[in-house]
């Protein structure tokens, strides 16, 4: 085996090692819920991908991640990437995936809250605007101006008018997107209703994870026919040839932030771009130099 051949294997295996801390969270969740719970999560996703298959895959995508990030930076693209979905559909955490091992200052997420007074004056689009990328940025939209097609359409905060112009809009809005020179990619995860039930279980049992749900959350079990109804209509009329929805099938969660990312990559043309070498420079020495000694008070205490 050649000493590189090696070396990437101690590297591989050391990446996985520093992956267990995920495995722990994973742990510390399933920890709090109930028995049956468990019991009930586990023969669901009996045949899911074992943890080191999943974090091997996870890191070779992630490295191609990085290569798409110099490419992007490099060559002054724009990317903008829609995640879209129900609730507990997984947006969240294939975002997660993608930005762990990039640069903030390339790859960020856009996490709208709901609209201020002002905001709801403006047009409709008007707020999503100055989150765009410029030359060099790859922006990951955690909901969208799909709002308006969705949860705004169920619940009532859009008028029939105001979503009928949405649809109006919203092609020629990508289309101008596109015509810039943005990358724009949409995904929807498609969640089962079985499925969702028991991941919004799962919230409720589990304190380190009961923020994620809000009231509009548990409406969304309510209304879940309705959210059928203005999901399927909102493909039909927003997939366009120069924006598509892709569907990503994300009852499993580490086979859908695998599917994902491995679609994204192979969607975009990224291609190696040249690299400075990097050199550590050697240390200045200064003789006449004595480090100051900081007062104890302003030490973190050393608890652990």
């Amino acid at each position: 085996m050649s000493e590189t051949h090696k070396g990437a294997l101690e590297w591989l295996k050391a990446e996985l090692d520093d992956e267990s801390d995920e495995d722990f969270e994973l742990e510390l969740s399933e920890s709090v819920l109930s028995l049956e719970l468990r019991k009930v999560y586990k023969k669901q996703h009996a045949d899911t991908l074992d943890r080191r298959t999943y974090f091997t895959e996870l890191i070779k995508l992630q490295a191609e991640l990085i290569k798409l990030q110099d490419w992007v930076e490099h060559h002054g693209e724009k990317v903008v990437v829609i995640f879209e979905g129900r609730d507990a559909a997984g947006k969240g955490s294939v975002i997660k995936r993608i930005t762990q091992r990039l640069n903030p200052r390339v790859c960020r997420v856009a996490a709208l809250a709901k609209p201020t007074e002002r905001e709801m004056t403006q047009w409709y689009f008007q707020r999503y605007v100055p989150h765009l990328p410029a030359a060099g940025e790859i922006v990951l939209f955690d909901r969208s101006w799909y709002n308006r097609a969705g949860v705004e359409r169920v619940m009532g905060f859009a008028s029939p008018d105001e979503v009928q112009q949405f649809f109006e809009d919203v092609p020629e809005f990508e289309r101008m997107l596109v015509r810039s020179g943005i990358r724009l990619v949409k995904y929807w995860f498609s969640l089962a209703d079985e499925e969702q039930q028991l991941r919004f279980l799962m919230r409720i049992h589990d304190p380190l994870k009961q923020w994620k749900l809000s009231p509009m959350d548990l409406q969304s079990r309510v209304r879940w026919e309705d959210y059928t109804k203005a999901k399927e209509d909102m493909l039909a009329r927003t997939n366009i040839p120069e924006a598509p929805w892709y569907i990503v099938e994300a009852n499993d969660k580490k086979r859908a932030r695998l599917n994902c990312i491995s679609h994204l990559l192979e969607h975009i043309p990224y291609e190696d771009v040249p690299q400075t070498p990097v050199v550590l420079p050697d240390r200045v020495f200064n003789p006449d130099y004595e480090r100051s000694v900081m007062p104890p008070e302003l030490y973190v205490p050393k608890r652990y």
